[in-house]
């Protein structure tokens, strides 16, 4: 096939896609047909294939191994989030928030309170500002902990997904010591937490960080991340530039691995952020590696955030006063937060009554899914599965 049947053949299939969801039909099937004029072949990956980390299809056109176009196809998990909610209390939300982005349940709760609270004025008690910081850090170590091992696995390491499990474990027995619950945890409330914490937890706290820190790390970098044969399917696949980052929506470690040094946490602090020094860790050339080894830099510098909650930790209550019926002035609030995925923002609509008129759901996994075609181009099927899995979706959040 030359050069210009090959080009002919892409803007074939994509344009014989748009056609046909104009007319309604389906356009993994018209890409199909047209594909097979050109001699390409169209597959679907998904929606139930293993590596895909959720309900998803992508529509892949191939001429060989050779990636020509993919379609990421969504909606297999739709869950009505938004317009549940429209029907409910504002103190419902907050527990309910949890199953969008179900490996940063906590960071979900503290921006619909975020949202809420400044929505209504409610006051948060210091020692629970900074708890809900520490929770905040605990809970991106686990989910990046968590990506270092299916990332592995996703590309044929077996071993880190072991190691990871075994120190996730970890992790959630923390979790459910101090809220209850291993993964959803509604454990922040309006006004600040559910419940202080004893000092036996903070002490097995430390112990866990410790352990993280000297023995944990250093293995994930020994077992995976310095393996030559990761770094060739790793570095140069899934490439994208800091403009093409940023003019798709891309946040969290995707666009830092861009270079682009943009975290909410120190851009546009909330909570207690501003209190606290830490280093923002960035890429160089916004490949798959360069995504990976940002949130491994990340669990260093999330340590290093509770070590530092820990030191200034202050006394009293961990709950505010909260009117039992929220009735706020109409308006629009918004409140963002940097989830271990990217910024996840929460628009709140109110006209006055006790629940809100509109809540509108931003979440970092729906815009990086919108990246997959740019970076599978050039690729071959197995980076594919690479670009997919460095971008770490979790497809809850996605069909909200």
């Amino acid at each position: 096939m030359t050069a210009d049947q090959r080009t002919a053949g892409t803007s074939g299939a994509t344009l014989a896609a748009a056609d046909a969801v104009d007319r309604g039909d389906d356009p993994a099937r018209a890409m199909a047909e047209d594909a097979a004029e050109h001699h390409l072949m169209t597959i679907n990956m998904g929606p139930q294939h293993p590596s895909t980390h959720g309900v998803l299809r992508l529509i892949v056109t191939l001429d060989g191994e050779a990636i020509v176009k993919v379609v990421p196809d969504i909606g297999f998990l739709h869950r009505n989030f938004e317009k549940i909610v429209e029907s409910w209390s504002f103190a419902g939300i907050v527990p309910f928030s949890d199953r969008n982005d179900y490996l940063g349940a906590i960071t979900n709760e503290v921006a619909v309170c975020l949202a809420v609270e400044r929505m209504a004025e409610i006051e948060v008690p210091p020692r629970a500002i900074h708890l809900r910081v520490l929770f905040s850090e605990l809970q991106r170590i686990i989910s990046h902990i968590l990506f270092y091992g299916t990332f592995g696995l996703d590309l044929g390491a077996f071993s880190p997904f072991m190691y990871a499990f075994r120190d996730r474990e970890m992790g959630y027995a923390l979790m459910e010591k101090a809220t209850g619950a291993r993964m959803l945890y509604g454990y922040n409330r309006l006004g600040g937490l559910r419940n202080d914490l004893p000092d036996s937890w903070f002490r097995e706290l430390e112990r866990f960080l410790d352990y993280m820190e000297r023995q944990a790390w250093p293995e994930y970098m020994a077992l995976l991340i310095e393996n030559q044969i990761y770094r060739e399917r790793t570095i140069g696949v899934g490439r994208l530039t800091p403009e093409e980052a940023i003019a798709w929506g891309a946040s969290g470690p995707i666009l830092r691995a861009t270079g682009v040094a943009w975290d909410l946490r120190r851009a546009a602090p909330y909570l207690s952020y501003d209190q606290f020094e830490f280093d923002v860790p960035t890429g160089k050339n916004g490949d798959t590696y360069d995504s990976a080894m940002v949130r491994m830099l990340e669990i260093k510098e999330s340590i290093r955030i509770i070590r530092q909650v820990l030191r200034i930790l202050p006394d009293g209550p961990v709950l505010g006063r909260v009117r039992p019926n929220i009735r706020p002035r109409p308006g629009d609030y918004y409140s963002r937060v940097e989830s271990p995925r990217g910024e996840v923002g929460v628009h709140l609509t109110t006209d006055g009554g006790s629940w809100p008129y509109r809540l509108k759901w931003r979440a970092p996994s729906f815009c990086h899914l919108q990246l997959i075609p740019l970076m599978a181009r050039g690729a071959k099927v197995a980076d594919l599965i690479a670009a997919v899995g460095s971008t770490d979706v979790i497809m809850g959040e996605v069909d909200r």
